[in-house]
């Protein structure tokens, strides 16, 4: 009887634990932001450091370290050199990071130099330009591009044959331009690009939806159009498609986070069941949605797999343009 007592008062203890209690948490969780505050990858650790806080799966807010250099370069490389089996970090990654893996511009690390984990959601190119620009349309900056290719600057986040350098070169090419004779300026990130775009050092950002999140309130840039299938929820309703401005295509993005490629099975699924809970909370889908981003959730060896498989398309989207040898 008395067994039985002990194993019901055991029970009940359980039954009222919190379920903070009883996950396994990192001794000093960070998340890696490969480049300066202010862009994508910086976003895309607060959602985690928020969100996890709120649905109750960490007591306190991890830590966020930047990390620029070559859009995630320098982070890759750390990452598969001297810390490698961390189990504390994670490190933000976007398909511009996996377009980097493809074209070799991490040199000689490629995507199974890494445990992807999980997903903060999917995102959309966008075609940006500061609220006083003379562009109302994407239409405009084709017109423009045509008839005076010269005044026209386009600038974002990464060098030749990075992903927001993708974007306009696709967009250019459905227009029946030469991508290569853009006027193209390379930042490191998505928060120099803006800070370019707003000090008028060039007039058009091709950048991400889930970055003007932050700016749609503040009135000081618009979106012209979004690369996404068709038009996006609000506050994103009333922006065209680059495919209604006449151009067909179309630029997912998908946001998220890996860990060294040595960290053992033990800590990683310690996360993956982390970014599971999380994903159930009501926390993550009020923060997801304001953070601009759209539901995408997978965590685990689903997701490492899907990742791969990513790489391994848009390496062949690279070859396409000319940007990788066959």
């Amino acid at each position: 009887m008395k067994k039985l007592l002990l194993a019901a008062s055991l029970a009940a203890a359980f039954v009222t634990l919190p379920l903070t209690s009883l996950a396994a948490v990192p001794e000093k969780p960070e998340c890696i932001a490969p480049a300066k505050p202010g862009g994508g990858f910086d976003l895309t650790c607060r959602i985690i450091q928020t969100s996890m806080t709120e649905a109750g799966v960490m007591e306190s807010p991890m830590a966020v370290t930047f990390m620029p250099g070559g859009i995630g370069a320098v982070a890759y490389n750390l990452f598969n050199t001297t810390r490698t089996d961390d189990p504390n970090a994670v490190v933000a990654f976007s398909t511009g990071s996996l377009l980097n893996i493809a074209t070799g511009k991490y040199g000689e690390w490629s995507e199974n130099d890494a445990r992807f984990l999980a997903t903060a959601g999917t995102d959309y190119g966008a075609v940006i330009v500061k609220a006083d620009s003379p562009f109302q349309s994407l239409k405009d900056v084709v017109e423009a591009l045509k008839s005076r290719p010269d005044d026209v600057v386009v600038g974002a986040g990464g060098s030749v044959g990075s992903q927001d350098w993708m974007k306009a070169a696709l967009l250019m090419k459905a227009a029946g331009l030469e991508p290569q004779k853009m006027r193209y300026v390379a930042f490191d990130g998505g928060g120099e690009s803006i800070a370019a775009l707003l000090g008028d050092n060039i007039q058009v950002y091709t950048g991400d939806v889930a970055e003007m999140a932050a700016h749609m309130d503040v009135g000081d840039m618009r979106i012209l159009a979004v690369m996404a299938p068709e038009r996006l929820p609000e506050p994103f309703d009333k922006v065209p498609t680059a495919r209604e401005e006449g151009l067909d295509v179309e630029w997912p993005i998908l946001r998220g986070y890996y860990m060294g490629k040595n960290v053992s099975d033990e800590a990683y699924n310690v996360w993956v069941d982390l970014f599971r809970k999380t994903y159930e909370s009501d926390a993550f889908a009020k923060i997801q949605k304001e953070k601009g981003l759209f539901p995408l959730d997978m965590a685990g060896e689903e997701m490492d797999k899907d990742i791969k498989e990513r790489v391994v398309r848009l390496r062949d989207i690279a070859k396409e343009m000319g940007l990788i040898s066959e």
